[in-house]
């Protein structure tokens, strides 16, 4: 569509009816439009058995092997996958269990009830997991204690035998009941030719075993030196890494915040009319078409129109904006929202999974289980690490066997435990997805919906933000401001044919005038021939007149003489007022000036892009005198007038050219090419649902604020991310010489199993602790 049309000219055919609806039907219409596709076909499970990050790809990958799947995407952090596409649930499930994990579908019920699945699944895991840790380590630390003072840990006399052969099969005990889980995953990876975090753990602590197994069965197979025991490294490792998990598990629930705030926005109870008779009912049993009151200080259930009655809404929950919205009859209300004064009655458009907050609710859900780009790279290397760490180990094991000191037996499988143990990759697996969903909900609460870990990552980066004028600069409402007459005909006939014309139009420009007529009572009259010219203006015929409207560019084309009015059109757009040209009969009869001012908080916002070095360019169809007053206002330095439709996507890709990563923002149909071309599109929430559909980033308020907090979230997340990465990579790059012995020739030391299981318990906590503390992030300068 031509943009162009919207800020020069009032063509009938350029614009969407959603630009006048007010905020809320707008933010409604959008986010239905945006997920109606997208939820059609999609299935979320929960995972059960993922150790780390090497087995998202397996997971991943079995289920995009299977026919009708489109994409399938897991969420370590959370352990769950989101599938989209025509396969069946049971043929998902299988292919999982195929890969070694189990599954199960998600609740499909409401919100509610899966999110409450879901933290009742979690609390049973968390508690066994304890369990677990209690068992393990009430072996393992009076062991640790006896070995720490001076207690023998060898086997030496028929005595020790016996006691350490009660020990062991305690330990074995230990690792059935708190460890069983890990041999369980070892063993289902290695069915499928495969290694994972399971793998690790098993190895190291089963060795131990074994090792200590061996030392009190045949002790003369082993070297005196070396009949050495560690049945408190298997014990204390398998309870440490339990207790990791466990606290894991009970921190990672704080990052879903941001859906339980929003899922606590429903109303639980609605109050409808049935039978000229108040009910109440739950939520679930609204029905569409239902008449629902609400009273003063109730959340509105769910969607709908206001049939009788005026009243404020609160829609911060919506829009992010503080100020209450005014209600009234065939105004759109949205469920969620908190009715502040009067009581109405509405009938309801949305129930269920259909309201604008169950979307938005899936939006936010879709975009937390997604990954950008960084966090695919910590997956890549997740799934090499396992493998690459069981080779160092068996290098150092062999190393230590040919040149290491008396006993190399026992040194060889301390230093191969302990590369096992310490080398896992539990925290590079969590350090993307974690700050992915605790950034998406942060934005969520700024009334900023980011469709995907991509677009999230990518918003960090840009250096120049190309942004529309008409509605995303500007109000996006404009009122005629000046009539100027060049003929014998009153301001009232003027108005009466132009806005006949008109009449037919939703244009901004259009209505503007057609409201203009209206206020002043004028009659509409009946127009034939109407066309609309593309980037130019529309002509008609009314009453016998041969009718044109539109920008110097027609009216040279139609051979109109307009030479003693081009003054006052210019003085008029150095006001910033779009000024359009009026013809009759191939006389010009007037100049029509249409004014749309700046959003109140334009000017600041622009001014925050700027601050963190944005190079900001309003790009816009109007003509150039008023473009430079309305960039002049806005405080941008940069603009481009007149520009058609097509050429906004040809100036995206030409500063993508010149090495720029460029954002778009815009609001209309017109903007959707340059929105789609843009490294990063942001949809003003206010605009029409075809913006929204090819941006990835939705700014549920019309205030370009939204836009600058979006960038301040995203480079704050991704800024997480590193964090993260980086402490799970050293930590792991760093580990592994510290646990071959690479200190012991220098300083005698070598690293114990129990404290490499410590550490690596404690970097996941780093890590998810970590992603947490982006939930207190504020953006600046707002």
């Amino acid at each position: 569509m031509n943009k162009n049309n919207k800020d020069v000219t009032a063509s009938t055919s350029c614009c969407s009816k959603a630009k006048q609806q007010p905020q809320n039907d707008s933010n409604e219409s959008a986010v239905l439009a945006s997920e109606h596709s997208a939820n059609q076909n999609t299935l979320q499970l929960i995972i059960e058995g993922a150790g780390c990050a090497s087995c998202v790809g397996k997971i991943e990958g079995a289920l995009n092997t299977i026919p009708g799947v489109k994409t399938a995407e897991m969420n370590f952090a959370d352990r769950t996958v989101m599938v989209s596409g025509n396969a069946a649930a049971e043929s998902l499930i299988k292919a999982i269990e195929s890969a070694g994990y189990n599954a199960k579908l998600m609740n499909q019920g409401s919100e509610s009830e899966a999110l409450d699945e879901k933290e009742q699944a979690d609390l049973a895991y968390y508690k066994k997991l304890m369990r677990h840790t209690y068992i393990a380590l009430a072996l393992g630390i009076p062991l640790m204690a006896y070995g720490l003072m001076g207690g023998a840990m060898t086997v030496e006399t028929n005595a020790e035998r016996i006691t350490w052969l009660i020990i062991g099969i305690l330990t074995f005990g230990v690792m059935y009941f708190s460890g069983r889980h890990f041999f369980v995953g070892a063993w289902q990876s290695f069915k499928n030719h495969s290694a994972n975090m399971d793998t690790l753990i098993a190895l190291g602590t089963g060795t131990a075993w074994l090792y200590s197994m061996v030392v009190v069965f045949a002790p003369e197979s082993v070297p005196l030196m070396a009949r050495h025991v560690y049945f408190e490294a298997t014990a204390m490792i398998i309870g440490l890494i339990d207790l990791g998990l466990a606290l894991e598990v009970r921190a990672r629930g704080k990052t879903s915040e941001a859906i339980k705030r929003l899922i606590g926005l429903q109303a639980k109870m609605a109050t409808v009319i049935r039978d000229d008779k108040e009910v109440k009912i739950a939520i679930e049993q609204v029905l569409k078409s239902d008449i629902v009151k609400v009273r003063p200080g109730e959340q509105i259930p769910v969607d709908g129109v206001v049939i009788e009655g005026t009243t404020s809404v609160d829609e911060s929950m919506l829009t992010g904006e503080p100020m209450p919205v005014t209600k009234k009859q065939d105004d759109k209300v949205v469920g969620g929202t908190l009715n502040k004064s009067g009581t109405i009655n509405f009938r309801a458009s949305h129930v269920g999974k259909d309201t604008a907050l169950a979307h938005i609710i899936n939006m936010v859900k879709r975009a937390q289980n997604s990954k950008p780009p960084i966090g695919r790279l910590a997956d890549v290397i997740s799934a090499y690490f396992v493998p690459v760490v069981m080779i160092i180990s068996i290098v150092s094991a062999l190393a230590w066997l040919n040149f290491g000191p008396d006993p190399a037996v026992a040194f060889a499988m301390v230093s191969a435990t302990t590369v096992l143990i310490i080398a896992c990759p539990c925290a590079l697996g969590l350090a993307t997805p974690m700050s992915v969903m605790v950034g998406v909900g942060k934005a969520a609460e700024a009334g900023v919906l980011i469709r995907n870990g991509e677009a999230l990552q990518t918003a960090s980066k840009i250096t120049t933000m190309i942004l529309d004028k008409t509605g995303t600069i500007t109000e996006g409402a404009p009122k005629v401001t000046d009539i100027v007459l060049a003929n014998a005909m009153t301001e009232k006939q003027i108005l009466q044919l132009a806005a006949s014309m008109e009449s037919g139009s939703e244009h901004p420009l259009a209505e503007a005038i057609v409201e203009s007529a209206l206020e002043k009572d004028i009659e509409l009259l009946k127009v034939e021939n109407f066309k609309a010219l593309v980037g130019r203006g529309i002509e008609a015929n009314c009453q016998d007149k041969s009718l044109l409207f539109g920008n110097e560019k027609l009216m040279h084309e139609k051979g109109i003489d307009i030479t003693s009015f081009v003054h006052k059109a210019q003085a008029l757009a150095k006001e910033a007022k779009t000024p359009m040209y009026f013809s009759i009969d191939g006389v010009l009869a007037a100049i029509i000036a249409v004014s749309d001012p700046i959003k109140a908080d334009s000017i600041s916002a622009i001014k925050r892009l700027q601050n963190n070095n944005i190079r900001v360019i309003m790009l816009t169809g109007d003509n150039r005198e008023t473009a430079a007053a309305v960039a002049k206002k806005a405080g941008i330095t940069e603009f481009v007038a007149e520009v058609l439709p097509e050429e906004k996507a040809d100036k995206v890709k030409e500063l993508q050219m010149a090495g720029e990563i460029v954002g778009m923002t815009g609001d209309g149909i017109n903007d959707a090419p340059a929105l789609a071309q843009a490294n990063v599109g942001f949809a003003i929430g206010t605009g029409t649902d075809v913006a929204i559909e090819s941006a990835d980033i939705t700014l549920m308020r019309g205030s370009l604020h939204g836009l600058a907090d979006a960038i301040a979230v995203s480079k704050a997340t991704l800024r997480n991310i590193k964090q993260n990465l980086f402490g799970a990579f050293i930590y792991n790059a760093a580990g592994v010489p510290f646990a071959a012995g690479i200190l012991y020739p220098f300083f005698g030391i070598l690293l114990s199993p129990v404290i490499a299981g410590a550490a690596m318990a404690f970097s996941s906590l780093t890590v998810v602790s970590n992603a947490n503390r982006l939930r207190l992030f504020k953006a600046k300068d707002h």
